[in-house]
Parts: C-alpha cells; sequence; structure tokens
C-alpha cells in the first residue's frame, strides 16, 4: 500500500541520513581518541540509481573509514567538518521526514480519516 516509488525513495534517504548522524555523533564523541578515524556514510548515489531503476528499495547505505590524513596522534576527525555534516544532514532528514508525514496526511484525507 506505501510502497510507491516516493514513499520507498523518502523511507531510504530517512535510514541513510539516520545513519550519517549517527556516525557523525561517533566522529564528534571520538575527537580525542587516538588512531580514531572518522566514519562517513554514504548513499546517495545509490539511492539516484535505485530510483532510476525503479526500486529505491535496493538503494545501499555503506559507512566507511576516512582517508583523510590524521593528526599526530592517529586521529582524523575535523570538528569544523562534522559540524557543518550534522547541520546538513539534520536539515535533510527534517524535510525527508516532513514529507513522508505529508504524503501520510494526504493519505489519510483521501481515504476520509482526518
Amino acid at each position: 500500500m506505501f510502497d510507491d516509488l516516493t514513499t520507498s525513495a523518502l523511507e531510504v534517504a530517512v535510514s541513510g541520513l539516520s545513519a550519517r548522524q549517527r556516525a557523525i555523533a561517533d566522529n564528534i564523541s571520538n575527537i580525542n581518541t587516538p588512531d580514531y578515524h572518522a566514519k562517513r556514510v554514504t548513499f546517495e548515489q545509490s539511492l539516484q540509481a535505485a530510483i532510476d531503476a525503479g526500486n529505491p528499495a535496493a538503494a545501499n547505505i555503506t559507512t566507511q573509514t576516512s582517508l583523510e590524513p590524521t593528526q599526530l596522534n592517529g586521529n582524523n576527525v575535523n570538528l569544523d567538518e562534522e559540524t557543518v555534516s550534522i547541520t546538513d544532514t539534520g536539515l535533510k532528514y527534517q524535510t525527508s521526514v516532513e514529507a513522508l508525514t505529508a504524503k501520510f496526511q494526504l493519505l489519510k484525507t483521501s481515504i476520509g480519516t482526518v
């Protein structure tokens, strides 16, 4: 019933953005941990390819270790980058959830159960 292209794409986007928020939180909490390497979550290109193929649920959400240069203690977390990323991710997450909410509200209205 709720497996249309838009809903499926938004569900994957929310899952990917949620995973990214968790990774950023881990990165920030380990900013002073020696030899810790930041995590990066990617899914946008995979989601776009899956949408183009007509099956957003086939998109992959992947978490990789950052290969960016490290500091003297072997840690490569950059607080400025993480701060910008958490803000950007939060806004995208909020927008995606609002889009899903609006879609469900439209369905609710169309079946007459306001």
